[in-house]
Order: structure tokens, then sequence, then C-alpha cells
């Protein structure tokens, strides 16, 4: 059997139901294929020139930071150089603030639409299961004193595809969301810590023994 026909099949058994889940899941398939090119694209996780360029600047050396800046394909690059140009313009801080910020709800754009369906998609399996639960005790009814038990054991099989079929969309659509999360979050953290470093240069705070032995770790590095 074909993928095709096995889709037909499918989409034959669950009815309706089925098919707003697999549009679902083609949107699903699309929005991640976009935010993978769209984290690529702007170097999400690849700051190590940028943070050279960081070093450089809180050690002191102003010349060799923006000749490693200027190398820096990072997205928070023109943030830093704004920085590094006027450190001590009033109110800079917040605008560079505001500005990372703006960047970072970029990247998570089409977060919610996945946790829609992250959310949903069990729900109208659910759904779905609950329509052909009725159909196939519809059929029980209708059948009367002849009652043959495959009748229902077949009504009650094909009303789980729909719970199969929504569990199937939402899981791997969970775990794309969490892992695009996370990889935001670094970058939040990042974003915050680059720019004070260059507004504040010099001020390296040292860690505490239990931070030092946390970020020794294996799995906290």
């Amino acid at each position: 059997m074909s993928f095709l026909d096995a889709l037909r099949e499918i989409l034959a058994l669950g009815g309706p139901v089925v098919a707003v889940l697999i549009a679902m899941s083609v949107v699903t398939l699309a929005v991640t294929f976009y935010k993978l090119w769209q984290f690529a694209a702007s170097g999400v996780g690849r700051h190590r020139v940028l943070s050279q360029a960081l070093q450089a600047w809180d050690a002191g050396d102003k010349q060799a930071a923006r000749a490693r800046l200027a190398e820096s394909h990072s997205y928070l690059a023109p943030l830093v150089g704004v920085a590094m140009d006027a450190p001590d313009t009033p109110g800079l801080d917040q605008r560079l603030d505001a500005e990372a910020g703006l960047a970072l709800a970029g990247l998570e754009r089409g977060f919610r639409l996945l946790d829609t369906v992250a959310q949903l998609a069990p729900l109208l399996g659910l759904f779905g299961t609950v329509l052909g639960m009725i159909e196939a005790f519809r059929s029980l009814q209708a059948a009367g004193s002849s009652v043959d038990p495959s009748l229902l054991a077949g009504g009650i099989w094909v009303a789980l595809v729909t719970t199969a079929v929504g569990l199937a969309v939402a899981m791997p659509t969970s775990m794309v969301l969490s892992w695009f999360e996370s990889r935001t979050a670094r970058e939040r953290v990042f974003a915050d810590k680059a720019l004070r470093t260059v507004l504040v240069p010099g001020q390296a705070i040292p860690l505490t023994e239990d931070a030092q032995s946390m970020a020794t770790t294996p799995g906290h590095a």
C-alpha cells in the first residue's frame, strides 16, 4: 500500500476530524522548518566571535573588541556596536534592552501557533473518538437483538484512530516547541550579558564555590 493509499484509508476511517489534524500537522511542519531556517540565518547559538569581542572589551582592549565585532555575523552585533560607540549615552541601556527584546520576539514568532497545536490536537482526537463511540453505539442499538460483537469492536477501533492521530500530532509538536523555547531562553540570557558587559566593562563578579562546582559539573557547561 502506498503512502497516499494509507492516507486515504486513515481519512476514511477518521472522517473530518482526522482531516483537520492532518492539516494542522502540515502547518506545524511548515512552521518548524521556517523556524529552523530563521534560527540558522540569525546565527542563534553561534556567538563565538561576538564572545571574543566581549572578552576583549571587558579586558579593556577596545580596538581588538571592535575588530572582532566587525567579523561577527550575530544578530546581536549591531546592538553591541551601538553600545560600544556610545556607552555613556543616557537611557541607552533601556533602549538597547528594548531593541534586544524586539529581536528575540521575532525569534519567538510562531511559538503560540505551535503551543496551540500541541494543546488542541489531543482534544480534537478525543472529540473524534467521542463522535465515533456515539456512532458505534447507535449502530449497536440499530442492530437490535441480533448484536454482533465485532460490530461494536470495529466501531471502537475506528473511533480510537482519531485519538491516536491527535497524540501523534501533539507529542512531536510539544517536543519541538520545548526545544525552540530553550534556545531562545539561552539567547535572552546571552543578550543581557553581552549588553551589560559593554555598558559596565571590567566588572566581572567571581562565582561562589557552589556556582563554580555547578559550572564545572558535566551537564552545566
